[in-house]
C-alpha cells in the first residue's frame, strides 16, 4: 500500500448535522483509497502537532477526491470546520487495512452496521458492494432525528435506522433494529462506538455470522510506530509480542473474534 503525505485542495465543506461536517478534498489519495481506510489530517497551527485520524466516507477516483465526515471533538476538528473551498489541507493516507470487501462471496448477504460517527465509512462500503452486485442492507444507529448520510445510503442499498429517542425508525439501538426487521446476514461489517461493537460481536457469534469490526481509538502517529492506539487481541501480536493489536496499522478493521472488547 502506498501512503502519501501531501497537501490537498478543499473542494467544499458543509455542516450536515449538529457539529457534524462533510469535507470534500481533491487529493491523490483517492487513487488507492478503499472502504474502511482512514486519513490523518494535520492542523495549520504549530501548537497542534499530532494529526487527527478521520475515516474515509466516499472515494471518487475519477474526480481524484475523497469525502470525510467528522464530528467536532476538540480544537483540531474545530479548526477543520473553518476550512473553505480553495483552502489547503495537509493530509496523509490512505491508512489502515480497510474492509475485505473483495474477499466476500458474491452470493452472501451483507449487512452494514454503523453507529454515530461510525456511519460515514459505511457509505464507501455500500458503494463498493453495489459495484460487485452483492446484496446489501444497512442498519444505522443515531441518537435522534439527525440521521446524516441516510440519503446517500438509501440510494445505494436498503437502509434502516435506529434512534435512541425513537424519533426515526426503530426505537433503541442497531441490534433492536436488526431484530425488529428480521434481517438475515451472512457477513456483517460494522463501525461505531465500542459498546455497539461489543453487542454486534455477540449478536454475530450467537447467530454464526462472519463479522468484521472497525475500531475507533485515539491515535498519535497513525502508522503503527508509537503503540498509542493498541486494543486487546485474542492472539499474540508479532510486533509487540503481547496480546495487543495496533488499530492504526493492524486495523482499524479486524475479524470480530480476534479482538477482546
Amino acid at each position: 500500500m502506498s501512503i502519501v503525505k501531501t497537501f490537498g485542495n478543499v473542494i467544499k465543506q458543509e455542516e450536515i448535522a449538529t457539529n457534524i461536517y462533510s469535507l470534500e478534498i481533491e487529493t491523490d489519495i483517492a487513487l488507492t483509497a478503499k472502504a474502511g481506510q482512514f486519513v490523518s489530517m494535520f492542523c495549520h497551527s504549530d501548537s497542534k502537532l499530532l494529526p487527527r485520524p478521520i475515516s474515509i466516507c466516499f472515494v471518487d477516483k475519477a474526480a481524484m477526491s475523497i469525502r470525510v465526515v467528522y464530528r467536532i471533538a476538540g480544537k483540531g476538528t474545530a479548526e477543520f470546520s473553518t476550512y473553505r473551498s480553495g483552502d489547503k489541507v495537509e493530509i496523509m493516507g490512505p491508512l489502515g487495512n480497510g474492509f475485505p470487501i473483495n474477499e466476500i462471496n458474491p452470493m452472501d448477504r451483507v449487512t452494514l452496521v454503523g453507529g454515530g460517527i461510525g456511519v460515514p465509512p459505511m457509505v464507501q462500503c455500500a458503494c463498493e458492494l453495489k459495484a460487485l452486485g452483492i446484496r446489501t442492507t444497512a442498519v444505522m444507529g443515531y441518537r435522534d432525528s439527525e440521521t446524516f448520510l441516510q440519503e446517500e445510503l438509501s440510494s445505494l442499498c436498503k437502509s434502516y435506522v435506529a434512534t435512541e429517542d425513537g424519533s426515526v425508525g426503530t426505537r433503541g439501538n442497531v441490534i433492536n433494529a436488526l431484530n425488529a426487521k428480521k434481517i438475515k446476514s451472512d457477513v456483517i461489517l460494522a463501525c461505531g462506538p465500542k459498546p455497539m461493537l461489543k453487542g454486534i460481536k455477540e449478536y454475530a457469534r450467537v447467530k454464526g455470522i462472519t463479522c468484521y469490526i472497525s475500531m475507533e481509538e485515539r491515535m498519535a502517529c497513525g502508522i503503527g510506530a508509537c503503540l498509542g492506539c493498541v486494543c486487546k487481541s485474542s492472539e499474540v501480536d508479532d510486533h509487540s509480542n503481547v496480546k495487543n493489536k495496533r488499530v492504526c496499522k493492524d486495523g482499524p478493521v479486524f475479524l470480530a473474534e480476534d479482538i477482546l472488547l
